[in-house]
């Protein structure tokens, strides 16, 4: 190769990266904001998520919406202090997760072969989450019948509810077509996830799980607190779509 070819070579690359470079820097730019005297932060500049409307089931029918509370409150009852997983909404954010991408699998591998899997490979079924919750109510409910009278879950007392679920955690209680340990298992994990989460999803209503715990939310910063132990810390906590305080006018 000639040394008049190099230098031609080299010179594109130059032009190449200088203009890569050019491109990054006002891209970067055009986003930069200068900060002096203030927090880089402003009311509602976020982009949480919509937040679940209450109205109707999303994706349960009635039977399957009153089972899905009467699991809940099984699961975390309410107390003098805190209500339980039905009134602080965990049933409805378990709904608006299975009418949503959660529930049709956006985003997972849904080809066969499918086939039982060990429990670090995840999700090896091909039923998803909304299928599962269907077929399992459902026999929830038609095992609750057979063996009580003809009473569903929902229709069942305090006493007799916690009784169905500790023989499917043992299995002793079978479902029909359904791995009842499985599902119930799975419930647990959902009604726990909808009372935690951000109330924007639907569960926590008014933040009563926060509170209990005396967790701060989504505060800008509580770093002042990180280290002091066994101290709850003063002020509410704060949900993705910020306080009340801070919404403009």
């Amino acid at each position: 190769m000639s040394e008049a070819t190099q230098t031609t070579i080299r010179f594109r690359r130059r032009e190449l990266l200088a203009g890569t470079a050019m491109l990054i820097f006002s891209a970067t730019t055009v986003r930069a904001a200068t900060i002096a005297g203030q927090l880089p932060w402003a009311p509602n500049a976020g982009d949480p998520p919509a937040r679940v409307k209450l109205g109707p089931w999303e994706f349960f029918n009635g039977d399957e919406g009153r089972a899905v509370e009467a699991l809940a409150d099984c699961i975390i009852p309410p107390d003098s202090e805190t209500p339980g997983g039905k009134d602080s909404g965990c049933a409805v954010f378990i709904d608006r997760q299975l009418a949503g991408p959660y529930g049709r699998q956006e985003g997972l591998y849904l080809r066969p072969p499918f086939q039982i899997g060990a429990k670090n490979q995840g999700h090896q079924s091909e039923k998803g989450p909304a299928q599962a919750y269907r077929e399992g109510l459902a026999a929830l409910d038609g095992a609750c019948k057979q063996q009580c009278g003809g009473k569903t879950f929902a229709e069942l007392s305090d006493d007799d509810r916690v009784g169905v679920l500790k023989a499917l955690e043992k299995s002793e209680l079978k479902l029909e077509g359904v791995d009842g340990k499985s599902f119930f298992a799975q419930v647990v994990k959902d009604v726990q996830m909808g009372f935690f989460a951000d109330p924007i999803y639907g569960g926590n209503r008014d933040m009563v799980a926060w509170k209990m715990i005396g967790y701060p939310g989504a505060r800008y910063n509580y770093l002042d607190w990180v280290s002091r132990h066994n101290e709850r810390f003063p002020l509410p906590p704060v949900g993705m779509t910020g306080s009340a305080q801070w919404t403009r006018s």
